[in-house]
């Protein structure tokens, strides 16, 4: 049992404040110890070291010793006190008020709590669930892309068509004044790509090597460059070179690219069709949990604490400059500073939000981690490896890695949970407008 004398204040549904109250015994023995400690120690003028009278010791360094000690005590009772009233704490208490009065030392800690929340209006969910198939023309469109993905390009005759790698000068200006980045040499595109502004590769169309001309283009109202946007430019464009795409042909040096030695075109038409059907799962199971947690966002709108709001924005900006490294390297200048709150704020309630409600349907409902689903989970993402039985066995043994899956499964039993209790409705999508939602979803979490 503890020692310690405690009254719960509970100040609002968001916020609690303890009044903590400790033996000064406590604080007395270990001032004492400490002081003696240091006098066996302490090296100060007129006295050999290990001789200091502890008197000494008391006088000079007693109330700062005592201050030290206190500071301590309350670091180590004040979670216990927390624990013991069994508050949820979020962040940080604040501590005040602290004072020595007859028998003990108090002190008072506030501290931001983890909100109690009811969740509302399950019944009332309405989630569209996007389900697609996967057709024999979207299996030869993948095979074609997977072509598109190891083309190369050959120098041809002739006039510059959608899919031809142009080589080009250009020179721009506006009203005659040329404008900075407005101008390259050897610049290499392929047309149809949409890398330029819109107008600017239509300009090129139908040009040959050799051939140069002027085009004319707008830039849109909302580029980038203030000072452009908006305007006619001309631009001078001189061809240089123009290659034509050539697709690999679909022979036995191509299917080996992608695992296949035997079985030819038919046994790669197989494998991506698998793979397509993994996709679209997954696809599906991104999309409607989506669905699911907006739609539960929708009933249940509440105040959360600031600690776990700015909690939240920490971790999202440590993760854009986190992304920004591995993009542009390791000596790009990005700082936190550059990415101020508020480019944040609205994604980061969402998260605490929806780890509120979550955590509460979890709680309410007794939900535990379902294992055979972790177990298929593993193994379902296995497949995509050279060695399956690795990752496996990786993922099997590495706690942490397991426990990353276990709350991902969790989150799932969660959604499941909601379409129980609400309505879903079922919509046949195409392969690539599942695929767009699914990823749009994956940006929400």
């Amino acid at each position: 049992m503890s020692n310690l004398d405690i009254t719960l204040n509970v100040i609002s549904d968001k916020e609690a404040q303890l009044t903590v109250k400790v033996p000064v015994g406590q604080i007395q023995g270990k001032v004492e110890s400490r002081i003696r400690s240091l006098a066996k120690t302490a090296k100060i003028d007129g006295f050999r070291k290990g001789k200091v009278p502890v008197s000494h010791i008391r006088a000079q360094y007693g109330a700062g010793i005592q201050q030290e000690v206190i500071n301590d005590v309350i670091r180590d009772t004040v979670f216990e006190a927390l624990s013991e009233k069994k508050v949820r704490a979020v962040g940080v208490p604040n501590i005040d008020d602290v004072k020595l009065e007859n028998e003990f030392l108090v002190y008072q800690a506030t501290v931001e709590t983890f909100p109690e929340v009811q969740v509302q209006g399950l019944s009332e969910i309405e989630v569209e669930r996007q389900v697609a198939s996967v057709s024999d023309e979207d299996v030869d469109t993948m095979i074609e892309n997977l072509q598109k993905q190891r083309q190369t390009f050959e120098v041809k005759e002739g006039e510059v068509v959608d899919g031809d790698q142009v080589l080009f000068d250009f020179e721009g200006s506006i009203d005659g004044e040329k404008f900075e980045g407005g101008a390259a040499t050897d610049y290499t595109l392929v047309i149809g790509s949409g890398q330029m502004i819109p107008g600017f590769e239509d300009g090129i169309k139908g040009m040959k090597a050799g051939e140069e001309k002027t085009i004319k283009v707008t830039f849109p109202e909302d580029y980038q460059a203030e000072n452009l946007a908006g305007k006619e430019a001309d631009f001078k464009i001189n061809v240089k070179e123009v290659k034509e795409a050539k697709l690999p042909e679909l022979n036995e040096e191509f299917f080996e690219l992608f695992g296949v030695t035997e079985g030819g075109l038919d046994k790669l038409k197989v494998d991506v069709r698998k793979n397509m059907e993994r996709e679209i799962k997954n696809a599906t199971r991104n999309q409607v949990k989506q669905a699911a947690f907006d739609a539960l966002l929708e009933k249940n709108e509440f105040d959360v604490p600031k600690a776990m709001l700015e909690q939240e924005i920490d971790r999202q900006r440590q993760q854009m400059l986190q992304r920004f490294a591995q993009q542009f390297g390791g000596n790009a200048n990005f700082g936190a500073d550059m990415l101020p709150n508020e480019l944040f704020e609205d994604q980061a309630l969402r998260s605490v939000r929806l780890g509120v409600l979550v955590s509460q349907i979890i709680e309410k409902n007794n939900l535990t981690v379902d294992q055979d689903r972790v177990t298929a989970f593993i193994k379902e993402a296995a497949e995509n490896y050279e060695d399956p039985n690795e990752v496996i066995e990786y993922y099997t043994n590495d706690k942490q890695q397991r426990a990353g899956v276990e709350a991902v499964v969790l989150e799932d039993q969660v959604v499941d949970y909601l379409l129980e209790q609400g309505k879903v409705t079922d919509k046949e999508v195409k392969y690539q407008d599942l695929l767009a939602a699914s990823q749009k979803a994956q940006s929400q979490f």
